[in-house]
């Protein structure tokens, strides 16, 4: 049964409308039930993994908190994606980290410094092929827009 919800959310999540509401609604779910439970639950986690990724602002050096999906490694580090729900621009997080290379996550309640690096070449190519695996609306995210889909490796400090 679990297979075919997951099944139904992918559908779902790569429709357009999708692209045009989640923005809004997801994160702002996210944040909320996080904070009343401390950092231990993501609604968009029963779907997909996902962190809270506290990143300084690119322009007003102030503490930015965004929920997103990501995509953990076997060697302790995760993968994030900055599709922006298939919308036409980079989301803003992502222009944060690459100004502001140091950040924070929350994982499962646990708050953890990182260090981003951007993902290219190869190394994006290999990470792009299992994002791809790991939640394949990735791919009709990309068909929607021109840019390069940016990726982020995040590793403890």
């Amino acid at each position: 049964m679990r297979a075919l919800g997951v099944r139904i959310v992918q559908k779902v999540s790569s429709t357009r409308a999708f692209a045009k509401v989640a923005p809004h609604v997801v994160p702002a779910l996210d944040r909320a039930v996080h904070r009343l439970t401390r950092g231990r639950v993501l609604l968009s986690a029963r779907m997909l993994p996902g962190v809270v990724l506290t990143a300084t602002g690119a322009r007003s050096g102030l503490p930015r908190r965004t929920p997103l999906a990501c995509m953990p490694e076997e060697d302790g580090s995760w993968v994030l994606v900055g599709s922006n729900f298939g919308r036409t621009g980079h989301p803003a997080w992502t222009a944060n980290l690459l100004v502001h290379p140091y950040a924070e996550i929350s994982w499962k309640g646990e708050d953890i410094p990182v260090t981003v690096r951007l993902l290219e070449g190869a190394e994006r190519d290999a990470a792009w092929k299992a994002v791809l695996a790991f939640w394949p609306p990735y791919a009709t995210y990309q068909a929607r827009v021109e840019r390069e889909i940016r990726l982020f490796r995040l590793v403890r400090r």
